[in-house]
């Protein structure tokens, strides 16, 4: 066989084999060249292929193809150390972008990336990758703080200034502004529009023009309106939204009853908490004949009122959702609405859909109706009154006697439907909620923790029935609708929680990719009194998929539910809207036009209001994080005990009893080198193997706290005794140590490691300290950088 010929099949073989690699013996085998003239032949020909860089050796000396780069499109999202992610396809894992390698693209960029190293399964290493070209920016505008440039500096560098950004994401930039437009007084809050972005030589450097001024950083509300315009969340409606708002009747007319069933009679309740406005949903309860209970759900028919071409319901959609923040609400329809006509306040008639269920003793339910209702609610009831109720408080049973006995039959039918979640194996994770509590300047005072008593819960269950209700009526009659959907967790996802439970001595019944609900919801119900029970929850947290909206039903993983909507919240989510608005189109109508026409308009409704779902929970925690670091800063050098919530390989997360959660920094725990052991969320020392896990108590000393960077940094004082791991190959390190310098030096580089992770250098310091030029020359000597046009 000639050599050219061998060289075909040599590389045809590596192609077609299913192997990644194979040895030479495989591939004599192969390629039928196991006699030791030809296989002489076939080592040379494989050397010289080598050379030629056709093939390549691995570590083990396994014959392979080289690598062959595979560019993709996908959206980039930045860490705010630099590094990234890119998204090609949701149901997939990421590709991780080394911070040399983003090529300057900035976070929600469509770029195009060459796959350098592909995933490796048995490592748990994810694929990594280059970014290409950025194929369109995400960041047109940004929202910051405008700190100006003297009249010298401005007629030099021909620049107002720079802003620096609210957003956490993009707080390593700069935006230099064109002497061009509007030019803010020092301090302004600003929305820039961006017409420069970075790059090579000013990779933290961007340009632009201010368009709006909001108002000055030190204007009462202005830190939580800057995070909220910097999510491109709208804080107002637009004059022909509000003048639309303003049209809509404020009273009930006869015409509106039309088609309407009269609950006017009946005895229904709201019950929410204290302060809220927008009441979006009603219950009653009562005890039939038979035995069963009847559950009467009555909804606010925002949908009536928000019609289908109107601006009203254009502006709605574009929210998606009401933002509920620290001390405001961004309602997603106007207030005149949402507080007002929509509103299920008492003792007025208001327009419901309604659903109703007739329950039997196990929780099954047994008969239901979903239909058009007008309802006049008997008492706008509160959490902590319906609690006090059934706590047998005097005073309030007094001040409510004629509905008690209903209250009573709430909490008997609370209970039946969740055991009944219980006996499905809907999963409960425990979660605590904090409520901050400011004055009127918007500075916090107080964190309280929220408790959710049976008065929440009972609320909390017939909402999920009524959910499910509606859910599985309308996809049996095979309509097209609106789903909540929660889809079974990732393989692999469940495979690392698998390792992790087995490391801790936990057996997990199922196998990756059968495991059920029930399943899980016995790992956390093995756990609840045992130390691990922190860690167990944390992590099978992290294995859960994220709910969202779908044309498709595929049933709601967490609850163990076969179909879920959001059908009870129409005032504050536009899903719900959209249930409410199918509800009455199909009870007239469900014609072929009609039925594809709503197939159609679905998938983006679903896809657009789960978007807007995630963008207003940013900005929820966003400003959740600054104000409780802004609540800290007021508490420097003080001491807390708290629990550890999380490890990393660069530090612990500590978590307060008030949900305040800071970060002890590897670099600053100099008692001992420390290993991070990833399947056990710990990290243990090499020489004493004190060893830190999630769960464990910790009395700490807070030592930082940046409302700017929502950063909180605390000092171990002291830590709860627990049982010590083991470094994985300690025995052998130890061995091969020799007497003197290797621990010194091991420490050092743990210090090292700990403050490549340190946040508190900024880019500006670390370009200083390099020696590197300031960006744009025309201002370099006074180190205040800024680029004319062109």
């Amino acid at each position: 066989m000639e050599r050219k010929t061998i060289k075909a099949e040599i590389l045809a073989g590596l192609k077609a084999a299913n192997k990644k690699s194979l040895s030479m013996e495989e591939l004599a085998e192969v390629l039928d060249m196991r006699k030791s003239e030809d296989f002489k032949l076939l080592v040379q020909t494989v050397a010289q292929l080598e050379r030629e860089k056709t093939v390549e050796f691995n570590k083990k000396g396994r014959v392979m193809l080289p690598f062959q780069p595979i560019e993709v499109e996908g959206i980039f999202r930045r860490n705010e150390r630099g590094f990234g992610f890119v998204t090609i396809d949701p149901e997939e894992p990421d590709i991780f972008i080394p911070k040399e390698a983003t090529n300057f693209a900035m976070d929600g960029d469509i770029v195009m990336i060459d796959i350098q190293k592909t995933a490796d399964l048995f490592s748990d290493r994810g694929a990594e990758g280059r970014v290409v070209s950025i194929k369109e920016r995400k960041i047109q505008q940004l929202v910051g703080e405008f700190n100006a440039f003297d009249v010298d500096e401005i007629a030099e560098s021909d620049l107002f200034g720079y802003v620096t950004p609210k957003d956490k994401k993009s707080a390593q930039f700069k935006v230099f502004i064109a002497a061009e437009g509007i030019q803010p007084v020092d301090g302004s809050i600003v929305i820039v529009e961006i017409t420069h972005y970075p790059e090579k030589g000013y990779a933290t450097s961007l340009e632009g023009m201010i368009t709006k001024v909001i108002g000055h950083k030190n204007d009462p509300g202005m830190d939580i309106l800057s995070i909220v315009i910097a999510q491109g969340i709208p804080t107002s409606f637009p004059d022909e939204v509000q003048t639309a708002s303003e049209q809509v009747p404020d009273k009930i007319a006869e015409a509106d009853l039309v088609g309407r069933r009269d609950l006017r009679d009946q005895q229904i309740v709201t019950i929410d908490g204290a302060d809220a406005k927008d009441l979006d949903d009603a219950v009653t309860v009562r005890k039939l004949e038979n035995g069963n209970y009847f559950l009467g759900v009555h909804i606010a028919d925002v949908s009536y009122y928000v019609t289908e071409d109107s601006v009203l319901n254009k502006e709605a959609f574009e929210r998606g959702t009401s933002v509920y923040l620290t001390d405001r609400v961004i309602p997603m329809i106007p207030q005149r609405l949402s507080n007002g006509i929509c509103s299920l306040n008492p003792h007025v008639p208001r327009l419901t859909m309604s659903c109703e269920m007739e329950i039997d003793p196990n929780g099954m339910i047994v008969h239901h109706e979903i239909f058009q209702s007008v309802i006049q609610t008997s008492e706008r009831m509160t959490y902590s009154a319906v609690n006090a109720i059934l706590d047998n408080d005097s005073e309030t049973v007094e001040h409510y006697h004629e509905l008690v006995p209903m209250f009573h039959l709430m909490k008997e039918l609370h209970q039946i439907l969740e055991n009944r979640r219980k006996q499905r194996g809907a999963i409960n994770f425990e979660d605590r909620e904090a409520k901050i509590i400011v004055d009127p300047e918007g500075r916090p005072i107080d964190i309280e923790l929220r408790e959710r008593g049976v008065g929440e819960r009972l609320i909390e269950s017939f909402m999920l029935a009524a959910n499910e209700t509606v859910a599985e009526h309308f996809n049996k009659l095979k309509l097209p609708f609106i789903y909540r959907i929660h889809e079974q967790p990732k393989e692999e996802k469940m495979q690392r929680f698998f390792d992790f439970a087995a490391a801790l001595g936990i057996l997990v019944k199922g196998t990756k990719n059968t495991i059920t609900p029930k399943d899980l919801q016995q790992v956390i119900h093995e756990v609840e009194d045992k130390p691990e029970s922190a860690v167990i929850n944390t992590m099978l947290l992290r294995s859960m998929q994220q709910a969202r909206y779908s044309e498709d039903n595929y049933g709601h993983y967490g609850l163990a539910a076969e179909y879920y909507t959001h059908f009870t919240s129409p005032i504050r989510r536009y899903p719900d809207l959209i249930v409410h608005r199918l509800i009455r189109t199909y009870s007239q109508d469900q014609s072929e036009a009609t039925k594809e026409k709503w197939a159609e308009t679905l998938p983006e409704i679903a896809d657009h209001s789960s978007k807007m779902e995630r963008r207003a929970v940013e900005a929820e925690r966003e400003v959740d994080s600054m104000k409780k670091a802004e609540y800290m800063a007021e508490r420097v050098g003080e001491e807390f005990d708290g629990i550890i919530s999380s490890v990393t390989k660069f530090g612990i997360f500590i978590e307060l009893p008030n949900t305040v959660e800071g970060m002890i920094h590897l670099n600053e725990m100099k008692q001992d080198y420390f290993h991070f052991i990833e399947n056990q969320l710990a990290l243990v020392g090499e020489r004493t193997r004190q060893t830190f896990k999630i769960g464990q108590k910790v009395r700490i000393k807070v030592t930082k706290s940046d409302p700017e960077t929502r950063e909180i940094d605390f000092e171990l004082l002291e830590a709860e005794e627990i049982p010590s791991l083991e470094v994985p190959g300690n025995s052998q390190r130890n061995q091969r140590r020799k007497p003197a310098g290797g621990r010194k030096n091991n420490r050092d580089s743990n210090k090292n490691y700990g403050k490549a992770y340190d946040r508190s250098k900024t880019s500006k310091e670390k370009k200083n300290k390099k020696g590197k030029k300031p960006f744009y020359k025309s201002v370099a000597k006074k180190k205040k950088p800024g680029r004319k046009k062109g």
